[in-house]
């Protein structure tokens, strides 16, 4: 079996660029922006991966599971951040899409030290949720390597949890521990080893795929309209205002405004309505 020592890491790859510290703030700026392009075309890349993930995953929820995110350091905030988005985005539950970084809530704020490398605590974190085969469990490790996710994925398969990850290495430790693998190879970064950055926005991307494909499945969605969104804001309220006057065909501000705040949200106040 191949170790880490013998994995080729495309993301502790030394950087394109040398001197940094000589380099003007310019073309510091441009040469990241020309690495950041780099991005998309990577994720374009691994489209088809990702499609069968959420195919699966889709399935999953369509039967009432959960899906987890779990990962360390930025690979973990990044996934805590778009669990904690789908609530006030879709109306969903917050139990629905969960977020577990190495390391625990102190971790979201500041690194904690070796979380990462237990290779236990992972396993023990999503058992505080029950897990179980219907639910979901999306691995988050750019490098593919970080002990925490990759035996929290084996045990997942020891349980008949369905899996999956998003890596920016290819054939790595982790992608070999679950059914569903994505890679998206974004090469070394402008700063060597600084995987918050292209590496860090690939995730970010893929995980809103997935969040965003998903809820449009579960009928979160209404044409292009986020109809379940919370009003948390007086932004949101005006948004929510906007649609709901588009929907009914009312030219009262006022009006629609009071029957979207009466029901809390675009679908309840359509599905409720009484104006003609």
């Amino acid at each position: 079996m191949m170790s880490n020592n013998d994995l080729v890491k495309i993301t502790e790859q030394p950087s394109e660029y040398r001197h940094l510290e000589s380099m003007p703030i310019d073309q510091i700026l441009f040469n990241i922006n020309q690495e950041d392009q780099k991005v998309p075309i990577a994720v374009h890349k691994s489209l088809p991966q990702i499609t069968e993930l959420i195919e699966h995953l889709a399935d999953k929820m369509l039967a009432g599971g959960r899906l987890f995110y779990i990962g360390a350091g930025t690979s973990g905030r990044l996934g805590i951040l778009d669990a904690s988005e789908c609530p006030p985005t879709y109306g969903v539950s917050p139990d629905l899409v969960v977020g577990i970084i190495a390391g625990g809530e102190t971790a979201i704020l500041k690194a904690v030290e070796n979380a990462e490398d237990s290779p236990t605590q992972g396993w023990d974190d999503l058992s505080k949720y029950h897990i179980t085969d219907k639910d979901f469990v999306v691995g988050l490790a750019a490098s593919g390597t970080t002990p925490y996710v990759i035996e929290a994925m084996k045990k997942c398969r020891e349980n008949n949890i369905l899996t999956g990850c998003i890596t920016c290495n290819l054939h790595t430790p982790l992608a070999k521990e679950v059914d569903f693998p994505i890679e998206v190879i974004v090469g070394p970064e402008f700063v060597t080893g600084s995987t918050r950055m292209k590496s860090g926005t690939a995730q970010k991307l893929v995980l809103n795929m997935i969040t965003t494909t998903v809820m449009i499945q579960l009928g979160r969605v209404e044409d292009n309209k986020m109809v379940n969104m919370q009003l948390t804001n007086e932004k949101l309220v005006d948004r929510g205002t906007k649609m709901l006057m588009q929907k009914m065909h009312i030219t009262d501000y006022e009006q629609a405004r009071s029957l979207l705040l009466k029901y809390g949200s675009v679908r309840n106040a359509y599905d409720n309505r009484t104006i003609a």
